[in-house]
């Protein structure tokens, strides 16, 4: 890009940032933009400050009523979703209308000189293989890997630049959250676990932002469904008994998006969050703005993707990976506070 469009760009992207200002009987007062776009092209959308109930106090038998096909197991694994508590969020923040995409990372790495972890440590990541048989592996995993021929590039199916990358681990995020922060003078950060519920949940209760009923997820989401069950037809009665006309990631923004704004916070891909995970965590989580857990070994991923199933896609549904996991249904979206 040419020495003079980056300049603009910078530029540019330097006064959404810094917002509108207006001038009143105390003089100049600053007020947050709705969306700020920064120097990678992400449109971050203000997230209000505010209140809201977190997680599931969903019953078993609604679940299975709601869910047939599942084996009641995986109903009841499901305790670290409760307690239901009060969160208040006592500041506005700022979050990614998408997730980062394949274009912006790559700019990323092109800009900040950034290795991510799947090339820097010669392992890869996971990919799509037709010809992998998951019958054949220890742990019976549905993706190929790790394997080096795998990577954020590379997860075994095409992707667009405006597909949202795959392949990234925490760490990964973590540094381009670093970077953006440095080059932008404004913190970037993951989302914690309460920050991304509230913002995925924008002031619904239900099991998704568009309802309770798993058919919502259709107009809203890139889930498991008739067309990535193509490719897992053992898994079908699990898929929603639609078509979205992708049996992988989507690009970015192609389904509705909740109150807030904010697209694919069901689906498309895993995103991370800064939160340790605690199964215990919720019976003593603070009031106000909850920082998670002090320490642990797996950080937790949120939102579902491509290929979960609709009950793992759930507002308060949450997994986790070590720092260093790199799969082809993760990602991540990113948070800039409101105040430099």
């Amino acid at each position: 890009m040419p020495t003079a469009h980056l300049a603009t760009l910078s530029a540019l992207a330097a006064s959404l940032l810094l917002g509108a200002c207006s001038v009143g009987s105390g003089g100049i007062s600053r007020q947050l933009p709705p969306i700020a776009i920064n120097s990678l092209g992400m449109q971050m959308v203000r997230i209000p400050a505010g209140e809201f109930l977190m997680g599931s106090e969903a019953r078993e038998a609604e679940l299975a009523r709601q869910f047939p096909a599942y084996e009641r197991k995986r109903l009841s694994d499901l305790a670290d979703e409760a307690p239901v508590h009060r969160v208040r969020l006592t500041r506005p923040f700022y979050m990614g209308r998408h997730e980062v995409t394949v274009g912006q990372f790559r700019s990323f790495l092109q800009a900040s000189g950034h290795v991510p972890e799947s090339v820097a440590d010669g392992t890869g990541g996971y990919g799509y293989n037709p010809r992998y048989d998951p019958a054949t592996t220890r742990r019976g995993d549905a993706f190929e890997g790790r394997d080096p021929r795998y990577s954020w590039q590379n997860p075994g199916f095409a992707q667009g630049d405006d597909h949202p990358v795959v392949n990234v681990t925490w760490n990964d995020a973590q540094a381009l959250a670093a970077w953006l922060s440095r080059t932008e003078k404004r913190r970037y950060r993951l989302p914690t676990e309460a920050e991304w519920e509230y913002a995925c949940r924008a002031g619904t209760r239900s099991h998704y932002h568009g309802g309770d009923d798993p058919a919502s997820l259709a107009r809203v989401a890139n889930v498991f469904d008739a067309d990535a069950a193509g490719n897992w037809p053992a898994w079908r009665a699990f898929a929603l008994p639609t078509h979205d006309g992708f049996a992988f990631t989507a690009p970015v923004g192609q389904f509705a998006p909740n109150a807030f704004g904010l697209h694919d916070m069901h689906g498309n891909v895993w995103e991370w969050t800064a939160d340790w995970h605690d199964e215990q965590y919720y019976a003593r989580s603070p009031l106000d703005d909850p920082p998670g857990p002090t320490d642990g070994s797996v950080k937790v991923r949120r939102g579902g993707s491509w290929h979960t199933w609709p009950l793992y896609a759930r507002c308060a549904y949450r997994n986790w990976n070590s720092t260093d996991t790199r799969y082809t249904l993760v990602g991540v979206r990113l948070v800039m506070e409101a105040t430099p």
